[in-house]
């Protein structure tokens, strides 16, 4: 196990730094640079904001100092925006995504595995069919289609919920279901297709031979096996639900971290976009680690520092 977390953490810091890097060199390869605008800038103004945000030294003493920031937790200033620091940025708008991002994917693994069980244990008959159904057309229908859907549904024709922003706990409610309806599909075809293995699994023929119940047979062996896909799919999930919170804050009006990345991004604030970049890669890392982890104390077939050496 310690050899394990070991290479994890290896390959967590090297992957933290293969994307510090291409995000410095991606940022510094857009031509032009963050104070081009509509209104031009006098040559002498334009020439005290690269020094004082240290874009006009060389591109190696820029990205060393880039790198020793990041060391020390200094995500670097705004150039856009009051010149405040992002890591305020972060401070402030993340725990709205974050509570977002919380409620699809609990969302998404309650529904998308009850869907999934369901279509399973009624396999071939309507509710299995059904399951389906709904599994195609949450993989078919974008997440911002969904949203306009919902919008236009639950909030126009039948107003129930508000159009736009997080004031309520209800209105958590359309923003969660339009970024939670792909992972569902995904996991209830994962959960079925897995659950439907291990129904015809001989163990479990095994297990209702001796006489052992339905319940029983499901909580000691197909739900634990069954499950581990899903497990696996945690990691994926959490970059599916990060990444498309984006559009789904900005068709809600939600003022989270991912408005601000989009917006960043229009108006080519180098350090604000390249220090959410890495905070968001820093959560992605962890949630695959954590998930690698999970995965490991789930199934304890897994022997977590010797997978490959057994069958070799």
């Amino acid at each position: 196990m310690v050899r394990y977390m070991l290479n994890k953490f290896v390959f967590f810091f090297l992957a933290m730094f293969v994307l510090s890097s291409i995000t410095f060199i991606l940022m510094k390869a857009i031509p032009g640079d963050p104070f081009i605008s509509e209104k031009a800038v006098p040559p002498d103004v334009k020439a005290r904001l690269l020094a004082q945000y240290g874009l006009d030294k060389p591109l190696f003493i820029q990205y060393t100092t880039y790198l020793t920031n990041l060391l020390s937790g200094d995500l670097g200033i705004s150039m856009k925006l009051a010149n405040r620091a992002v890591v305020d940025f972060i401070r402030d708008s993340f725990p709205l995504s974050l509570r977002l991002g919380i409620a699809a994917i609990f969302t998404s693994v309650i529904i998308g595995v009850t869907l999934g069980m369901t279509a399973a244990f009624r396999h071939r008959k309507l509710m299995d069919s059904t399951a389906m159904v709904i599994a195609v057309l949450g993989v078919s229908v974008p997440s911002f289609v969904m949203a306009a859907i919902l919008q236009w549904l639950f909030a126009v024709r039948i107003p129930m919920f508000n159009v736009v922003g997080l004031v309520q706990a209800k209105d958590y409610v359309l923003p969660t279901l339009a970024l939670s309806a792909m992972p569902i599909a995904y996991i209830a075809r994962l959960t079925r297709s897995n659950m439907l293995e291990v129904l015809h699994s001989d163990y479990i023929k095994t297990a209702r031979a001796k006489g052992l119940n339905s319940w029983t047979i499901m909580r000691r062996h197909v739900l634990r096996n069954g499950i581990l896909p899903v497990v696996t799919f945690l990691g994926p999930l959490t970059a599916n639900v990060i990444t498309g919170s984006f559009i789904i804050e900005q068709i809600f009006g939600i003022g989270g971290l991912g408005k601000i990345y989009v917006q960043s991004i229009g108006n080519r604030d180098y350090s604000l976009i390249m220090g959410i970049t890495i905070f968001y890669g820093l959560i992605l890392m962890t949630a695959r680690l954590l998930t690698d982890i999970a995965y490991g104390f789930i199934d304890p077939r897994i022997k977590l520092g010797k997978r490959k050496e057994g069958a070799a």
